[in-house]
């Protein structure tokens, strides 16, 4: 990827006394590209994020967003965002249209140049028919939407979305990221922080969050590859003594629960679900099912935070 940077980040941290929320992050994002900054509640997604909006200070550190410096004119950093918080930032008791015009004149726009703009947003994200409706009585998905909307009525180059989807039901995150792949394939860099590991597959990027340190940072793809070698194998119908047990085997690399079974990380000595049946001795008259499957990032999360834990636990013993 040639494009130019829209995001630059060189050990990014904030501090709030003797706490380190953000600890000495650094990456880059380019122009167009869909960020994805993943992490358990608590991890540092949205410190990092409002840092980067020009919301909150960062201790130490230097970042340049939209090529302006965070540290001296944050308020010009404001200019060329959109900012999609977790709450959706919207006044429920105003109309769908009178959000959009509170927001245009938060931007500096009024007359026919935003009611043009709030009327192409509102087709573009579906909700051009209710745009007489009381916020507070659309489904959450549809707040979701209008929030976008507010976000993009001054053609930001960047979009900051901090867990937009959290609490929507399947189908409208669906939605929601099929209309964030369309403004990335324009050009709108997009950086988004989510603890759903599904979401961050859209991504073009993602960096994983662990207790305000940024461990891993890759493509999902070859996050993968690099965290969980080997073959994945889905495997349901055994009790948990029976999945552990395997642990003690030289060709298993991981046990993990996952869904209504077990993801277990094999060494390529492993080579099919057959070869998986005869380590577990089954029995002909067992419910088991064995599938080989792709490893997913949840399983690349689980990975990242042991080795983070036992890394951090071999500095404090030495």
């Amino acid at each position: 990827m040639n494009e130019p940077l829209s995001i630059s980040v060189h050990e990014l941290t904030k501090r709030f006394g003797d706490f380190t929320a953000v600890d000495r992050v650094s990456f880059e994002v380019r122009r167009g590209e869909i960020f994805g900054y993943l992490g358990a509640n608590g991890a540092g997604k949205s410190t990092t994020i409002r840092m980067l909006c020009g919301l909150l200070s960062p201790s130490s550190g230097a970042a340049r967003v939209a090529d302006t410096d965070i540290f001296q004119k944050p308020e010009e950093v404001k200019r060329h965002i959109g900012y999609m918080s977790q709450k959706f930032s919207l006044y429920m008791d105003l109309r769908v249209e009178e959000n959009l015009e509170f927001f245009g004149g938060a931007f500096g726009m009024w007359g026919k140049k935003l009611k043009k703009r709030a009327e192409y947003l509102l087709d573009r994200v579906e909700l051009l028919d209710h745009a007489q409706m009381l916020t507070g009585r659309m489904p959450g998905g549809w707040r979701q939407r209008l929030a976008l909307a507010c976000a993009m009525l001054h053609e930001p180059e960047i979009l900051f979305l901090d867990e937009p989807t959290s609490g929507v039901d399947p189908r409208s995150r669906r939605n929601f990221w099929r209309l964030i792949r369309e403004l990335a394939d324009e050009g709108t860099t997009v950086f988004v922080t989510t603890h759903y590991m599904d979401e961050a597959e859209y991504c073009d990027r993602v960096g994983l969050m662990v207790a305000g340190r940024l461990p891993a940072l890759d493509t999902p793809s070859e996050l993968k590859k690099t965290w969980v070698p080997g073959r994945m194998f889905m495997v349901r119908g055994i009790d948990s003594t029976r999945a552990l047990s395997l642990k003690r085997r030289d060709e298993i690399l991981a046990v993990e629960s996952f869904g209504t079974g077990y993801h277990v990380q094999t060494s390529d000595e492993v080579s099919s679900p057959g070869d998986m049946g005869k380590m577990l001795q089954m029995d002909k008259r067992e419910q088991v099912e064995i599938e080989e499957v792709e490893a997913s990032l949840e399983d690349v999360f689980l990975r990242v935070i042991a080795s983070f834990h036992k890394d951090n636990t071999s500095q404090e013993d030495s």
